[in-house]
């Protein structure tokens, strides 16, 4: 195992890396006190070389590492990627491809629903891993060898991993049903999230449209504040606070000062003037020009049913096939088809999902097949077109 902490070196490491067809990759972060995660540790592992990435020490240029992220000669290997790929997406403005996600493709294998790297590892290799430096301090100086050797244990491990998923999904004729769930973890779509867009994560609490308009607001300006000042977002203001400055509207420092959720003084900050101007301006909006408020549509009479008898044939297709539910469909997924059938632009209905899942789901609602309980199974079986009519 290399330790690296220094430019040349990582440079080395890197040439040699290049050369292989894959690259196994993972991080070590911190984000409680930040809004961007905190870079601790970079480990690679390939055929030929284990290392791992000190950023922390010295004057470590990254370049060379994320040259290799972009190589589309070397496949990145990850596990669970998405949250390593916005570390490497933030540092180096880049998202590594072509990609493998080991989680992805055990639930296209049938190791179940977003199963855990230590489980994934037993299952495949019989080996039990250390868990007890899971929670450590990865900022602090020196990292003990058990550290190191946790560490690097998350991509040695992970290369045997990739090899036999990767054999699995070959031989099962597969390799294209995780090249479109890999599209959307390559999709800078998924990480360059718009500040105006952050009311989207709140979970809604409001039932007027200009209570929606107050909360776009104060969602958009504490999402830019955060990440300008690189802090997480409830340092900024909190979410229940966002949802009483929402339904109270307070138009001056003094009305922000007596709600219930805003600390003592801080509507006297400067924060309290950019949460009064943002009020402001939700209440100058026009009526007619308001947002929305955001309601599900009226499902037709007999969908809550429908849905039902989906839940159990995505459940006995997904153990036919060995493919976990939830990368077939959606709960979404299922309310959509029960309510529009073919009209339905889910992605159950699309690529390999519509040829497992989706073509039987929509014979069933529409009668042509039927679900049946026999022997302790449940199964499929054919109604003949004159009883269906």
């Amino acid at each position: 195992m290399l330790i690296i902490s220094d430019s040349a070196e990582l440079q080395k490491a890197c040439d040699i890396l290049a050369k292989s067809e894959f690259v196994a990759v993972d991080t070590e972060f911190l984000r409680e006190t930040t809004f961007w995660p905190q870079l601790c540790l970079i480990q690679l592992s390939g055929p030929e070389l284990d290392a791992i990435v000190d950023p922390l020490i010295g004057n470590l240029d990254l370049a060379p590492f994320f040259t290799l992220m972009a190589d589309s000669n070397v496949v990145k290997v990850f596990h669970a990627a998405r949250q390593d790929i916005e570390i490497i997406f933030n540092r180096g403005n880049l998202i590594p491809h072509p990609i493998f996600d080991t989680q992805v493709a055990a639930m296209v294998c049938g190791f179940g629903d977003s199963v855990s790297y230590d489980t994934l590892v037993q299952k495949i290799k019989n080996v039990q891993l250390d868990k007890s430096s899971r929670f450590t301090d990865w900022s602090h100086r020196p990292l003990s060898e058990k550290q190191l050797d946790y560490a690097i244990a998350d991509v040695t491990h992970l290369r045997d991993v990739y090899l036999h998923l990767k054999a699995d999904l070959e031989r099962e004729n597969r390799t294209e049903w995780l090249a479109e769930e890999m599209s959307i973890l390559e999709s800078q779509e998924t990480y360059d999230l718009h500040p105006d867009d952050a009311w989207v994560r709140l979970r809604m609490r409001i039932r007027k449209p200009l209570e929606l308009a107050i909360l776009k607001n104060l969602a958009a300006w504490r999402e830019r504040e955060a990440r300008s000042r690189d802090v997480p977002r409830g340092r900024v203001l909190k979410d229940d606070a966002i949802f009483e400055i929402a339904q109270q509207a307070p138009k001056d420092i003094e009305a922000l000062g007596r709600l219930r959720t805003i600390p003592k003084g801080y509507e006297r900050s400067q924060n309290g003037a950019a949460i009064i101007a943002s009020v402001n301006a939700a209440l100058a909006i026009p009526k007619a020009d308001l947002p929305k408020i955001p309601r599900p549509a009226n499902a037709p009479e007999g969908t809550g049913a429908a849905v039902e008898m989906l839940k159990v044939l995505l459940k006995l297709i997904s153990e036919q096939h060995g493919v976990a539910a939830k990368i077939i469909a959606t709960g979404d997924d299922l309310d959509t088809i029960a309510a529009k059938g073919e009209d339905a632009d889910v992605g159950a209905l699309h690529g390999w999902r519509r040829e497992l899942f989706g073509l039987p789901a929509l014979r069933l609602i529409r009668g042509e097949i039927a679900l049946r309980f026999v022997n302790r199974r449940v199964d499929l079986v054919e109604i003949p077109p004159a009883a269906s009519e």
